[in-house]
């Protein structure tokens, strides 16, 4: 029990299983505050928009989309297309190309089906799926696959967070209006996955990110993740795409076999599906005749034959163990391909010291694969970590961390950085935030290897791997809870990852090493 890595080892071929149209084993990054705009990466960037920096509570002035929106209801279209041209370029994929990454997870908010949007209730930025159609171009050439990730969500899934685009404590996602609005962004981007070529490269779309740790206070949500499932195999059995293991069948009338939009109204009345998966399917048929209005897509989605025989989407969710008190187990919602994101940071609260060998214990003897195989979460990727720490870590340390991380989560289905790049300037303190948080940073500096798939030292974890179970128990560092704040290295008070202690984690580790071990 205490050689956990070793005995992860044991169910790789388990847990790293590649749904097909997914990397065998991913090797990623995140393209953060690019289609949804976290000021913490870029604040020199931001204030040159027209945003604001408000230290530790960002409702407090201009620091989301949505009071960008409302400050700068004129302009706020124009200054935000700059950004999204020039955040993420073509040279940045052609940089990623280089070194390896063959996964890119892109976080979007609902805003980007505008259509979803409550306005004037409701204000967000215009005009972003033309940068993602063309970013999307871009990776495709390059040979670098798509995981769409739902980040911020319709009525604001977690309090006080700036990657929800719109800080607040007024949490409403977690109800039927909401649910239905990110059932029908779900029905458009998987009919784009499916339709659009410059979709081609998406294998996976992931249904929310980071929902409320608690679930006593995600009412309903175990019932969306059935409905998510269903309404990406609605759209795809729609498209006679076929589901392995699917409990569901549909037949489309010939008299529809040519307009694929009239064909998924008619799956809309479909008794097969959920009610609230109907009524999704039928609004969700208008926003794509417009979006195909809008980019010359209106011969494949109303006048064409659309019948194909093309790979199902991969229906992605936070693990079970993201939160506590009795939360719905997304592998009750199986119905096709499905697979499992975990986020990781490391505290104090993690770790039991703001030490190096306290993370390195930490991470070296991390339980999060086996405990989510027992509930049946694999195959499992880590959709988000960085070399962040709480003590000053040096250059020395920074190899280590990076080694012990990148052999901690490939024994699952692989690892996605958070994030690409992050801004360097005045307000970051230089490179000091970058040196933990940017990828292409972490590259240039060494810590990361050029290759991916290699490490500087493939026995880093050796020496802290014989530790009791009871000091590997804190390694439980599942961030279930809500991002918190604390000051960055240029001390100014941004909200960024920090995860905490998760005794239910704990209680599944002992679970995963009876049935393992």
């Amino acid at each position: 029990m205490r050689h956990i890595l070793t005995g992860l080892g044991l169910l790789s071929t388990f847990v790293a299983r590649a749904w097909a149209g997914q990397p065998t084993h991913i090797y990623g990054v995140n393209l953060g505050s690019w289609l949804v705009l976290e000021l913490w990466m870029l604040p020199q960037g931001w204030v040159n928009m027209g945003g604001e920096l408000c230290g530790s509570d960002c409702s407090t002035c201009i620091s989301t989309e949505s009071a960008f929106a409302q400050a700068y209801p004129n302009t706020v279209n124009a200054t935000f297309a700059q950004h999204w041209a020039t955040w993420f370029t073509q040279s940045d994929v052609d940089t990623l190309k280089a070194a390896g990454i063959n996964t890119v997870r892109i976080p979007l908010g609902y805003w980007i089906v505008e259509d979803l949007v409550d306005r004037p209730h409701e204000t967000y930025p215009q005009g972003g799926l033309y940068y993602l159609r063309q970013g999307l171009g871009w990776l495709q050439d390059a040979g670098i696959q798509v995981i769409l990730d739902h980040h911020a969500l319709p009525g604001v899934q977690t309090a006080l967070q700036m990657f929800t685009g719109n800080c607040t404590t007024d949490v409403q996602f977690y109800t039927p209006y909401n649910y239905g609005r990110a059932l029908v962004w779900t029905a458009v981007m998987t009919a784009l996955s499916h339709l659009d070529p410059s979709f081609a490269n998406v294998f996976a779309i992931e249904a929310a990110n980071e929902p409320i740790n608690d679930a006593d206070q995600t009412p309903g949500y175990g019932t969306f993740q059935k409905n998510f499932v269903q309404i990406v195999r609605a759209v795809e059995l729609t498209l006679g795409i076929s589901v392995s293991s699917s409990n569901l069948s549909l037949s489309v009338s010939a008299s529809v076999s040519d307009n694929f939009t009239a064909a998924l109204s008619e799956t809309s009345s479909a008794t097969i599906f959920s009610a609230e998966v109907q009524a999704a399917l039928s609004q969700a048929v208008p926003i794509i005749m417009g979006i195909g209005e809008t980019y010359g897509l209106q011969t494949i989605f109303e006048a064409s034959p659309f019948k194909r025989s093309g790979t199902p989407l991969v229906a992605n969710f936070m693990d079970v163990n993201w939160q506590y008190n009795n939360p719905p187990n997304p592998a009750n919602a199986v119905n096709g391909p499905q697979a499992y994101d975990d986020h990781m940071y490391f505290s104090l609260a993690v770790c039991r010291g703001n030490d190096s060998t306290s993370y390195m214990t930490s991470i070296c003897n991390l339980p999060t694969i086996r405990a989510d195989a027992a509930l049946n979460n694999s195959p499992l990727w880590f959709g988000e970590w960085s070399l962040d720490t709480e003590f000053n870590a040096t250059d020395e340390f920074l190899y280590k961390w990076a080694d012990a991380q990148k052999l901690a989560y490939s024994q699952g289905a692989g690892w996605i950085y958070w994030n690409f790049k992050i801004e360097i300037s005045n307000l970051t303190n230089g490179t000091a935030r970058a040196r933990q948080w940017s990828y292409l940073e972490g590259l240039e500096l060494g810590y990361l290897t050029q290759d991916p798939a290699a490490f500087h030292d493939p026995n880093v974890c050796a020496p802290y791997t014989n530790s009791t179970l009871n000091s590997t128990s804190s390694s439980t560092s599942n961030s279930n809870s809500s991002k918190t704040s604390h000051s960055t290295s240029s001390s100014i008070p941004l909200s960024i990852p920090v995860a905490c202690y998760q005794p239910l984690l704990l209680f599944m580790y002992f679970l995963a090493s009876l049935i393992f071990l």
